[in-house]
């Protein structure tokens, strides 16, 4: 069969429409999750170690990010019927129950489509990462080797830090919301003219918010 060349999906991007098979049934992405956030994540195996660690904790914080209006659904390279059989597994010998759905991938076609094979040859996903918006885009693409367990608490930062920048149009910085130089606080889009930039100093002598210059200006989160 031809090999297909696919330009890689980037952030900005509309996930493609994909009809997936999971433990919940057919499911349609993006279309199914509109109006809704979702995280798309990737595993190397059923009933692997770390593959499980992380299972048993997007599970334990599945609720959070529910609270904020995302999803979460898995993938790998494997049946329908394995997924079922390690999540009985999880329940029985852990005592936490997955409730999200596993997307069977048995013959990597969605995972190749998203690039989740790492090269061409390879017969298991590595550990990626797809935050998508409600209107279907991807926001965040995160890929991390077989070997490191993802961190959870980190993917629920990230998708709290692009919801809060769509609300109020600014970004956060680094470690947000414990961030070394202005801990909670959030950034300010930069001054592209000499006016703005006149304007922006102005506004901070008058306390509106603070800068460190013309091109650094930060805030409290309005209404926080």
């Amino acid at each position: 069969m031809e090999h297909v060349h696919r330009t890689p999906l980037g952030i900005g991007d509309r996930l493609p429409q994909l009809e997936v098979h999971t433990t919940h049934g057919k499911i349609v992405l993006p279309t199914d999750y509109e109006g809704r956030w979702f995280m798309l994540f990737s595993h190397p195996g059923d009933f692997t170690p770390v593959c499980t660690t992380e299972f048993v904790s997007f599970a334990k914080n599945q609720a959070a990010f529910q609270q904020l209006n995302c999803e979460l659904i898995g993938l790998s390279i494997d049946t329908v019927f394995a997924h079922m059989k390690w999540i009985e597994w999880i329940q029985s010998h852990l005592g936490v129950s997955i409730t999200f759905p596993i997307i069977a991938d048995e013959l990597g076609v969605v995972a190749r489509r998203l690039g989740m094979i790492p090269q061409e040859g390879a017969t298991r996903t590595v550990r990626s990462v797809f935050i998508v918006d409600p209107s279907g885009s991807i926001r965040l693409i995160l890929t991390y080797p077989s070997e490191v367990g993802r961190n959870t608490n980190e993917l629920l930062r990230v998708l709290k830090g692009l919801q809060t920048a769509d609300t109020y149009r600014i970004a956060t910085p680094a470690n947000w919301p414990n961030n070394e130089l202005i801990g909670d606080r959030v950034i300010l889009p930069p001054a592209n003219t000499v006016m703005k930039a006149r304007e922006r100093l102005e506004q901070a002598a008058a306390n509106q918010f603070e800068c460190l210059d013309w091109w650094f200006c930060y805030q409290e989160i309005p209404n926080k």
